[in-house]
């Protein structure tokens, strides 16, 4: 050992105790944590915590090298000088300190997201106002900041009383013997940088045991170098020819008409009013996009809480009620993508969310050519996410609780502020529903009175940690937890249909009410496909009957589908199809995350991850689980296919508006 962590090397030796110790400790809070959910079987369970504390060994040997270098390369002469013993201190004092705020921060985030750091908490990065704010609204800050100042302290004081700052300053180790310590660190520090990657963890058939398996710092920094993944570079693939020849007879049994057939592309003519001399329906749009709704939420699947009268009254009678729907994502950018462009997800972030972004072929466009103005509701900052960029962006525009943060002068559009006195309520997100509802009719009798028909996408934020909404409204107290929030939020959608049924406008108005994605994507599999089922419904459709559909089905279907019920002949970009219409060999739902693509068809599912792998399972609706069968080479290559052209198009410019002008 003294050859390892010689005497002038005393702290970093204690460093690296510590910093294992309280890996473990975090592995075993989140062992205890999710206790149900994790494979316990010996095997299983040993090598969780062996592959984690690999995973520790290799993280501090990246985290603690500028340490280990300094300890290292400062001369013999200057131990225990002042200067030695300023950036000693001040060095060793700021590793304890970014341990323990990660130590803090990795419990927040396993509590919202039952994962490791991912490509979320690299996002959160930038938008430091509402995850701030969020984390001050939803836990004691003052208290965890006190209790990280306290834990340096107390590490510091048994550090100094246990010798291993005197060691450190008092060591005569000589340069030849300080070599000898340090290769066999750089030794593994280079073949963690070369050979090791944050996806070995993924061991098991359980994802919380691969989770657990996990180093948080490690696995941020991999999520930080990996928020793009090219299908082609890291997927399953076939030709490419053959993938867009695979996308297009999925088309075979529509009346769709391609423009450029021998090209690739999916770009086409979609004929929903064969009697071309029929007027089209042109009522005004308002899409409620409801932040992480899961579908267990309501009555109608099992819930026996009562936090969703509204929404369950729309189900049973009110509406068009698409029961069997499943979100593409985890995220709100991935809803909001889905919904947008009708696109199955692409690895790696949201297209929202990336460069080269603008003037693509959204359903806006449709609404474009129908005459529509469009319009993109947000309560907090449209700046998060990159929102306000990507609707402005393209055509919409916005109206949000802006804080400063200006669009970019390339994007023209229409800016409108949700002023101060337009506010009742607001947390870290924006505004409560009822503010951005109220803010919605007040735009919409806008449009009204100049005669123009509105498309408006809605995205609210009440039902997000903090959970906070105004006192009063419901019967369950604000900020107590997620199911006040959905009732809140059930509660809002009430008030707003009460308040536009006033309206002149309202009896040639469709309300389109979706969520972006589920509460929560936690599960023991790959993909917990259970946590990907949201509810949406058409709300006063024109010359329709309330009905439920049962099909099952995609987010990006939605808006096509509404284009059908419409009567609407369009040019489409679009992946998604007429749920309505669709035989039953079409039926297929995308499901993913920012590095597993899944594809859901006939209680079979295919999974591909960026290691080229396509796993193949047999889903069980009853218990939720996903079991292994053999390979069907045909549904793979299937698979393949959407997310292969998906991905293409986006990076070739095929999701563009312009090429088809």
């Amino acid at each position: 050992m003294s050859k390892i962590f010689p005497s002038r090397f005393a702290l970093f030796k204690a460093f690296v105790g510590l910093f294992l110790i309280v890996s473990f400790l975090v592995r075993l809070s989140f062992f205890v944590w999710n206790f149900p959910e994790v494979d316990k079987s010996f095997f299983v369970l040993a090598s969780t915590f062996v592959i984690g504390s690999l995973f520790d060994l290799a993280t501090v040997s990246f985290f603690s090298i500028p340490f280990l270098l300094y300890l290292f390369i400062f001369p013999k002469r200057f131990y225990g000088t002042v200067a030695d013993k300023i950036i000693t201190y001040f060095g060793f004092s700021l590793g304890l300190l970014i341990i323990y705020f990660s130590f803090f921060g990795e419990l927040t985030f396993w509590d919202e997201f039952h994962r490791r750091y991912n490509f979320i908490a690299v996002d959160y990065l930038i938008y430091t106002y509402e995850v701030v704010q969020n984390i001050n609204q939803s836990y004691p800050l003052p208290f965890l900041i006190s209790g990280i100042i306290l834990m340096v302290a107390i590490s510091l004081f048994i550090v100094y009383k246990l010798g291993y700052f005197h060691r450190t300053f008092q060591s005569e180790t000589v340069f030849t013997t300080k070599s000898m310590a340090v290769l066999p660190w750089m030794a593994i520090l280079l073949l963690n940088a070369f050979y090791i990657k944050n996806s070995h963890a993924d061991f098991s058939d359980n994802r919380y045991n691969n989770e657990l398996a996990k180093s948080g710092i490690y696995a941020f920094f991999a999520a930080f170098k990996n928020n793009e993944l090219p299908y082609s570079e890291f997927y399953k693939t076939i030709p490419k020819a053959e993938a867009y020849n695979m996308v297009k007879e999925s088309y075979a049994h529509s009346r769709d008409s391609f423009i450029n057939p021998e090209a690739k592309a999916i770009y086409r003519y979609v004929k929903n009013n064969p009697i071309d001399t029929l007027p089209p329906k042109r009522p005004n749009v308002i899409f409620i996009c409801i932040e992480s709704l899961s579908a267990d939420f309501m009555q109608t699947f099992g819930n026996t809480e009562g936090i969703t009268p509204t929404l369950d009254s729309l189900a049973n009678s009110s509406s068009y009620f698409f029961k069997n729907l499943y979100a593409t994502g985890t995220r709100t950018v991935r809803g909001m993508e889905a919904i947008t462009l009708s696109i199955p997800p692409t690895p790696g972030r949201s297209i929202v969310k990336r460069e080269n972004n603008k003037n693509l072929y959204t359903i806006g466009e449709v609404f474009k050519e129908k005459g529509y103005t469009r319009n993109f509701f947000y309560g907090g900052d449209g700046y998060f996410d990159n929102m306000n960029t990507f609707f402005g962006g393209n055509g919409f525009n916005i109206i949000d609780r802006g804080r400063g943060f200006l669009l970019d002068d390339s994007i023209k559009t229409t800016r409108t502020n949700i002023e101060d006195n337009e506010v009742t309520f607001e947390n870290a997100w924006g505004v409560c529903d009822m503010d951005l509802y109220r803010k919605v009719i007040k735009e919409a009798d806008k449009s009204y009175s100049d005669s123009i028909p509105f498309f408006d996408f809605v995205m609210t934020t009440s039902n997000h940690k903090p959970f906070t909404y105004p006192e009063g409204e419901i019967d369950i107290p604000s900020g107590t937890g997620r199911n006040g929030a959905v009732k809140y939020t059930d509660y809002a959608i009430k008030e707003f249909l009460k308040l536009a049924k006033e309206k002149p406008w309202y009896d040639n108005t469709v309300f389109v009410i979706m969520s972006d994605h589920c509460a929560s994507s936690a599960g023991r599999w790959e993909l917990d496909i259970k946590n990907y089922r949201i509810p949406a419904f058409f709300v006063n459709l024109p010359k329709t009957m309330p009905k439920q559909v049962f099909t099952l089905a995609s987010q990006i279907d939605i808006f096509p589908t509404l284009f059908a019920c419409l009567g609407w002949n369009y040019n489409s970009n679009f992946f998604g199809k007429d749920i309505l219409s669709m035989p039953k060999e079409d039926l297929r739902a995308f499901v993913g995350n920012y590095r597993k693509l899944g594809y859901f068809k006939d209680n079979s599912v295919v999974i591909l991850d960026e290691h080229k792998n396509a796993n193949f399972y047999s889903y069980d609706y009853v218990d939720n689980s996903l079991s292994p069968i053999p390979e069907d080479d045909s549904f793979i290559k299937t698979t393949i296919s959407f997310y292969l052209v998906a991905d293409d198009l986006y990076r070739h410019g095929g999701l563009k508006t312009n090429q088809y002008e």
